[in-house]
């Protein structure tokens, strides 16, 4: 790694094993039969969900992330980082870039934020040249139709 080089943002692609994700889950469940969840094992629950590969666990993460940020404004700082990373991984970046921006703005030096946003502008890039090709094979395609109708108007 040089030195200008950001430390990489790994839990954007590394998730929990099957057996770790259940440990977190049977505690959740434990706790929601009890009718009490405790907000540490809220949060543990849907960091291990936004982790995961799966995208209806990234919603879910995300969901019971959103519900600790809202409803405990101690733990917000905390949130930030997975919400944007959730949405980032679900492909929604333009949440994913307002929440990092969120923690940037209290924490400019998290380097894992940092990377987060790199990881960003460069899927943000990505997604513009996807779109930009498919508009331009659209308009050729078009082109094509539109030449082949006007030569079967000429004859």
């Amino acid at each position: 790694m040089t030195n200008t080089e950001l430390p990489y943002a790994a839990d954007a692609e590394v998730s929990l094993s099957y057996d770790e994700l259940e440990v977190l889950r049977l505690q959740y469940e434990k706790e929601l039969s009890q009718a009490h969840i405790t907000v540490q094992t809220k949060f543990n629950f849907a960091w291990g969900l936004v982790k995961s590969p799966m995208r209806e666990h990234q919603v879910e993460g995300v969901r019971l992330l959103q519900d600790i940020y809202r409803a405990e404004p101690n733990r917000r700082r905390e949130c930030l980082y997975y919400l944007a990373l959730g949405y980032y991984k679900m492909g929604n970046f333009e949440d994913a870039k307002r929440f990092n921006a969120l923690l940037l703005d209290k924490e400019p030096s998290n380097l894992q934020a940092q990377s987060l946003s790199s990881l960003i502008d460069k899927s943000v890039a990505r997604e513009g040249y996807i779109g930009m090709a498919l508009v331009g094979g659209a308009a050729a395609v078009g082109t094509l139709l539109l030449a082949g109708l006007i030569r079967r108007a000429r004859k």
